[in-house]
């Protein structure tokens, strides 16, 4: 015969019920977010990072992790085009994005075929299109991108002919929720450091996250993707955790999104090339808190800043706290 449960039983049973209630409903609430992502980080993935063993600053012995980077060269065709550093991960996507926002990949090329040589640390685009670039690799110019980002001379070539959308809308709320949800995704970023990501969105709802050595990566990561899956700009936002550079802003416009945001600061290039293009650039987005220095005519303040709540210490990104 079972035995009844004491008096002190019931009563530990009630007591901890809602708490564990609300931690169920926590890690739903948690799971739905994930689901959303089309594409997220992969922190456990072994050959992104690894076990490092040093000393702290008591001289007490550690191990920590860090980021893997490897080197990966870029053939379009037959023409060996530059050699990036990289995490390593979707070099077909980080391939294509780089060629399409340094305008050597046209919207309407046929692909004919990627390859990847892991051994030799290689990805070779083909194309139906003969191409030949020798003139513009003359014209490398270094820029602000770190892991030796670089850009041509004529990276603005198309620039001044794009046109961004001017019904776009950017909603308080979605700023607050995506900065909430972004943060919160178990990330390399959160695992080790070192280390960029860009977010493709939709409204609330954070689609395509990348992340790299290079922020620059991670946005070409994304480019990349949506040419390969033929997903339009319209509609869409971008988010990134670094700061709101010339290259960024480029680099956005050159996709055809109207709205990018970020959770560091800005350069007065990328906020007057910003200006210029009519993008809306928002920075120092954290939580409920947010500073936008360009196209502001998009923002609706549809939530109370002051009912939101701040940003819960357990969600801030490193670089946050």
């Amino acid at each position: 015969m079972a035995q009844r449960p004491t008096a002190k039983a019931i009563s530990d049973v009630a007591r901890t019920a809602p708490r564990r209630l609300r931690k169920a409903r926590g890690k739903l609430a948690d799971d739905a977010a994930l689901d959303e992502f089309l594409v997220r980080p992969d922190p456990e993935d072994p050959n992104l990072s690894q076990r490092v063993r040093g000393v702290d600053e008591t001289g007490a012995p550690i191990e920590t992790a860090v980021v893997v980077e490897r080197p990966l060269t870029l053939f379009l065709n037959d023409q060996e085009i530059v050699t990036m550093m990289t995490i390593g991960d979707y070099p077909d996507y980080l391939a294509l994005g780089y060629l399409l926002n340094q305008n050597m990949l046209r919207p309407d090329d046929v692909i004919e075929g990627i390859e990847f040589d892991p051994e030799l640390d290689l990805v070779v685009v083909r194309t139906e299109r003969a191409t030949d670039y020798e003139e513009k690799l003359k014209k490398k110019v270094r820029t602000s991108g770190c892991a030796q980002g670089t850009a041509f001379g004529d990276l603005m070539e198309k620039f001044e002919e794009v046109r961004l959308p001017a019904d776009a809308v950017l909603k308080t709320s979605w700023i607050a929720a995506l900065s909430r949800k972004i943060n919160a995704v178990p990330s390399l970023y959160l695992e080790a450091g070192a280390i960029h990501g860009c977010v493709l969105c939709e409204e609330d709802r954070p689609l395509v996250y990348m992340e790299d050595v290079g922020r620059h990566n991670a946005i070409d990561k994304i480019a990349g993707y949506m040419f390969r899956h033929g997903i339009p700009s319209a509609g869409k936002i971008f988010y990134t955790t670094g700061r709101l550079t010339s290259e960024m802003v480029i680099k956005t416009v050159q996709m055809g999104i109207p709205i990018l945001i970020s959770r560091s600061g800005f350069t007065a290039w990328g906020v007057d090339l910003a200006r210029e293009a009519g993008l809306t650039l928002v920075g120092r987005a954290k939580g409920k808190r947010f500073v936008a220095l360009a196209g502001e005519d998009r923002i609706h303040y549809d939530a109370d800043s002051a009912a939101l709540p701040e940003e819960d210490g357990r969600h801030q990104r490193k670089g946050g706290r």
